[in-house]
């Protein structure tokens, strides 16, 4: 770890959540909101510069007829072969600054962030790769928690739109795409997680070999869900796009 690191500070991020939160719950086609410029530049640079390669111990290809060419770590906590730097940041992204920052931005109060980094932390799509539109799973197996919210922050400099890859939001119908999102180089995105926040990037990415994809992926829970929101435990819920 540099000597350096910044650390997260909370008048920065309390600037940024009383920038944008007043547009937050009223974003289409679910509450959302896209932040450029996200992390402090100099925290932004080095992770990026330090995003680990595709040949990661830990990272993991579970290719199917949904998602192909996307890795993530193959085990819970699992950080084999990452920075001191990155890990600091995802401490940082679990900690009580960004917390409050997101209970700010969003509205939702008494968010729990997952110290298991199920199913999030470090991703990478591969040339080639996709992942079909779908809602998340709602349950923390262990923790047996309901999810809220997702955290996108992408780090990818000099990402033309030719080489795809956009975040695409679906309508609860799934009869449209309402909103594409271009995974550039510090670019958040937050969105409330339920079971038919439809999100997905199922174009193949056409970036050329020795390019790749990468974000940071958080997820953050409560105990207890509103009432409007109720559903059963479930997986991921893969969507059929129309006309595809």
């Amino acid at each position: 770890m540099t000597s350096n690191y910044p650390f997260f500070e909370r008048k920065y991020f309390e600037a940024i959540a009383e920038k944008y939160s007043h547009d937050y719950g009223g974003n289409h086609p679910f509450p959302h909101i896209v932040i450029d410029n996200f992390l402090p530049t100099f925290l932004a640079n080095i992770t990026h510069d330090l995003f680990p390669s595709s040949d990661l111990p830990s990272f993991d290809q579970p290719d199917n007829e949904y998602q192909k060419n996307k890795l993530g770590r193959t085990q819970v906590n699992d950080f084999s072969g990452v920075p001191s730097l990155i890990r600091h940041l995802l401490s940082d992204l679990n900690g009580p600054i960004f917390i409050d920052f997101l209970e700010k931005m969003t509205g939702i109060q008494g968010l729990i962030p997952d110290p298991h980094y199920q199913g999030g932390a470090l991703h990478q799509i591969l040339p080639g790769g996709h992942l079909e539109v779908h809602a998340d799973f709602n349950r923390h197996p262990r923790l047996k928690l309901d999810r809220r919210l997702n955290v996108l922050i992408y780090f990818n400099k000099e990402w033309p739109k030719s080489f795809g890859g956009d975040l695409e939001l679906w309508d609860v119908e799934m009869k449209e795409c309402v909103k594409r999102i271009a995974p550039i180089f510090n670019r958040c995105v937050i969105f409330n997680t339920t079971s038919n926040s439809y999100h997905g990037h199922p174009e193949p990415l056409t970036c050329p070999d020795g390019r790749t994809r990468n974000s940071i992926a958080m997820y953050y829970y409560t105990n207890g869900r509103p009432h409007y929101e109720n559903s059963k435990a479930h997986s991921t819920l893969w969507q059929n796009r129309p006309n595809i």
